[in-house]
């Protein structure tokens, strides 16, 4: 069973080198498995220099030797590049781009794609951060039949992943940099599949249930509305980790807001302080063992634990309230000066 991978960030080049390691073992080779080529998006240009690097996938690929295809789009010279690979299986995970009928034809076994949701629910291209924002207590993990309609596929295997409250999308995506998760229940499920179609087993079934599409994630969508539960803004903090972080304006300045802990008000932060008042947005008094609370909607309070200045490093609490003068007691809001 010949595969072309597809993918390209961290974690896709987790799931691929843990199926190259598996095609290698007495397992692999005994099924037949032999992935003989990868898929990923061209190199980008990141820095001040404005470098060309090329995406994890291909990196992984290229340390295993393994052939790396990149292409801006999948017209007929990429299909050509595929054809003389002779795949017979496509294999994909966040690969990032719709697959055509016309190239879904090149591979006689068709095309499988793992999607972190319990679909048909999350749907799209950010299911991750849509569990959390959510709060949601499992992660489904799902190996469908790629499809012409994004993940509208039948589904072939599907496990979860529990969830205390304290992921972030990066935590459940990349993990370690070895491992994560998502890379962990996806790895599984993939070989699961991959034994199933060695023995001839192709069936899924059919999506069932309500169903959703995650939209994309725009910048301004981290910017923290304080009228909101502490429950609520934690979540968006959390989902919204490594991108694009949530963050709100003190004087104007922007501030990024990395780490927290929902709690509840306290009636006592407010006592001999003329100073401060009961609005959210609100900084309270600081507390060392507790964080920098800020004030929230329905009676919550914050405590963060990690944030940032524009243009500054990255702080944990306390670092950050030995230069903060005049911090305690503002508003913080979204009128920022970008």
């Amino acid at each position: 069973m010949k595969i072309l991978y597809a993918g390209s960030p961290l974690a896709s080049a987790m799931v691929l080198r843990n199926l190259i390691e598996f095609s290698r073992s007495d397992e692999g080779k005994c099924l037949g498995v032999e992935i003989v080529g990868v898929l990923t998006n061209v190199p980008s240009a990141r820095g001040r220099k404005k470098d060309l690097i090329p995406t994890e996938v291909a990196v992984c690929a290229r340390e295993n030797d393994i052939p790396v295809l990149e292409f801006e789009h999948l017209l007929a010279e990429a299909r050509e590049s595929v054809c003389a690979l002779k795949p017979e299986l496509l294999v994909t995970f966040d690969y990032g781009r719709i697959f055509g009928p016309k190239f879904l034809e090149l591979f006689a076994l068709g095309g499988i794609n793992l999607h972190p949701s319990a679909l048909p629910k999350h749907r799209g291209c950010t299911p991750v951060p849509a569990a959390i924002l959510a709060g949601e207590k499992q992660l489904g993990v799902t190996v469908q039949k790629i499809a012409l309609k994004t993940d509208e596929g039948d589904i072939l295997a599907q496990s979860f992943v529990d969830l205390d409250g304290t992921e972030t999308t990066l935590g459940l995506m990349d993990g370690d940099g070895k491992n994560s998760p998502v890379v962990e229940a996806g790895t599984q499920l993939f070989i699961q599949v991959l034994k199933n179609y060695a023995n001839g087993r192709f069936d899924g079934k059919a999506q069932q249930g309500e169903s959703d599409y995650t939209p994309f994630i725009k910048k301004e969508d981290g910017l923290i509305d304080w009228n909101k539960t502490a429950v609520e803004i934690d979540r968006q903090i959390r989902a919204f980790i490594p991108w694009p972080l949530c963050f709100t304006a003190c004087h104007g300045i922007k501030l990024s807001i990395l780490k927290a802990e929902p709690g509840k008000l306290d009636a006592n932060s407010f006592e001999n302080s003329e100073k401060i008042q009961n609005v959210p947005g609100t900084v309270l008094p600081y507390r060392k063992n507790v964080g920098i609370e800020i004030v929230c909607g329905g009676g919550t309070v914050l405590a963060v634990k990690e944030l940032q200045w524009q243009g500054k490093k990255n702080m944990d609490y306390k670092s950050f309230m030995n230069g903060a003068r005049d911090f305690i007691g503002c508003v913080l809001d979204d009128k920022i000066n970008f």
